[in-house]
């Protein structure tokens, strides 16, 4: 029995080391395990598709002030109703209602005959003379260059804003803001100095016929005209003709339309907070859309995505500390009156909201969230988090302001936070008629859902 010992000597192998146990293995991450399971569920057995397919085939088009809306009101209740939440409630708001009335027609007038130009009325554009009009063209890249050419420049013209978005830009967000002065501003000053109407280049990268339309604000007591945005195409065909014969000329038929204020409502589901219920956390997103698209992308997605959230507590039997609140706004479009009605009464209303998430820039794979906060770098504090999320491909928590319909609470001290998704994409479809279903990706839509799921519990059992 002691041969072992010494064969080991003489073969110079020193005597036998003992084994040593295994170091035990690292105990499971519980917060981890807890993000998977929002991530599995939502993947598995997520609803927010069957959800979109619902929503944007009976209730395409919107806009606020439509029967389309009211609908989604009611739809976006009975969805929530089904929860099993422990409140589900309105709150009125009186909303801008406009209409664009008949398709609008704009024609370029080449010496081959007219030529249709793919063109949508802008929100809050004037109608044209029952007849239309017929006038020259002055392109134009800047609100400056307007400026410059004043009165004797633009009056009795059309203004056309040909500045395109910055293709460079990674971030396609911030080509949007830069580019949107045009169409924003930029038929309003133009109506300062006279143009009898305004063209704008379609805010987007894709090079097809979609026009995009939005929004656009006159001073209350100026002069009002007739505003529409092209598709790239469009506005690249009449570029050419102009640069042809200056001398070109455009025919304009809009017959939009606006009404006094029209009723509607946010609509509200809450899971009641076990230890803390005065104190809220609040997931949102736009029930209204442009008049012309389904509204998949925007904000279908986010609609969904914020019921979903909910869905995932309830199906993985998690109950809040906080309240969870779910906020559908309406008229994001085109006034925010929805949002500015939710903080007012969010003053007076008694609780506090500790913080406020939407999803309010599409459907695609998501990537992290942007953070903001009046006291301090919440997205630094909430970086913390990332490796919960990068299994799932989220990594970036960046400096922001959530998004337009929690920006009011911002104001107020409230920490908000915005779903960041893969930007691509989102300005191909973002306004225009192509904004439907078949673009938004089952698993994607799943994956910003689980996402806003995670980051609620996380803040909600950690804090932020």
């Amino acid at each position: 029995m002691r041969l072992l010992p010494l064969c080991c000597a003489l073969l110079g192998l020193g005597p036998v080391a003992r084994s040593q146990p295994a170091p035990p293995p690292p105990a499971p991450d519980p917060a981890a395990a807890t993000v998977n399971r929002f991530f599995t569920e939502a993947l598995a057995h997520g609803q927010a598709q069957a959800q979109l397919r619902d929503l944007t085939r009976r209730y395409p088009g919107r806009l606020s002030g439509s029967p389309a809306l009211a609908g989604a009101v009611g739809w976006s209740q009975q969805v929530l109703a089904g929860l099993g939440l422990d409140r589900v409630y309105t709150q009125d708001v009186s909303v801008r209602h406009w209409e664009r009335g008949a398709p609008e027609s704009v024609q370029l007038l080449a010496a081959a005959g007219a030529q249709p130009l793919a063109a949508a009325a802008l929100g809050n554009s004037a109608a044209t003379a029952p007849g239309g009009l017929t006038a020259g063209v002055i392109e134009v890249q800047s609100l400056a260059q307007v400026e410059q050419l004043g009165r004797a420049g633009i009056a009795g013209r059309i203004v056309f804003f040909n500045r395109p978005m910055n293709p460079a830009v990674a971030r396609t967000p911030e080509a949007y803001s830069a580019a949107g002065d045009q169409r924003n501003r930029g038929p309003a000053v133009a109506a300062k100095y006279g143009a009898v109407a305004a063209l704008t280049r379609s805010l987007t990268f894709a090079r097809d016929d979609w026009p995009h339309t939005g929004n656009t604000a006159f001073l209350p007591a100026g002069p009002k005209i007739p505003a529409a945005a092209l598709s790239l195409l469009a506005a690249d065909r009449l570029a050419r003709a102009l640069a042809a014969d200056p001398a070109t000329r455009v025919s304009i038929q809009i017959h939009a339309q606006s009404y006094p204020d029209a009723p509607s409502h946010n609509v509200i589901g809450e899971l009641r907070g076990t230890e803390f219920p005065d104190e809220i956390i609040l997931v949102g997103g736009h029930l209204d859309s442009w008049d012309l698209t389904p509204g998949a992308h925007d904000d279908g997605a986010g609609v969904v995505q914020a019921l979903e959230v909910l869905r995932l507590f309830r199906a993985l039997g998690l109950r809040p500390r906080h309240t969870l609140r779910c906020v559908l706004f309406t008229n994001e479009e085109n006034g925010l009156a929805g949002a500015t009605r939710y903080a007012t009464l969010a003053r007076t209303a008694g609780g506090r909201h500790l913080f406020a998430v939407e999803s309010d820039s599409g459907g695609f794979s998501p990537t992290g969230f942007n953070l903001g906060s009046t006291q301090g770098n919440a997205h630094e504090r909430a970086d913390r988090w990332r490796p919960l999320f990068e299994p799932w491909g989220l990594w970036h928590f960046a400096r922001g302001t959530g998004g337009a319909d929690v920006g009011p609470l911002l104001l107020q001290g409230v920490t908000v936070a915005g779903l960041t998704p893969d930007s691509q994409r989102y300005f191909d479809y973002h306004h225009a008629a192509s904004d439907t279903l078949d673009q938004v990706n089952p698993r994607e839509l799943h994956l910003g859902a689980a996402a806003l799921a995670a980051l609620i519990w996380l803040v909600d059992t950690q804090g932020l």
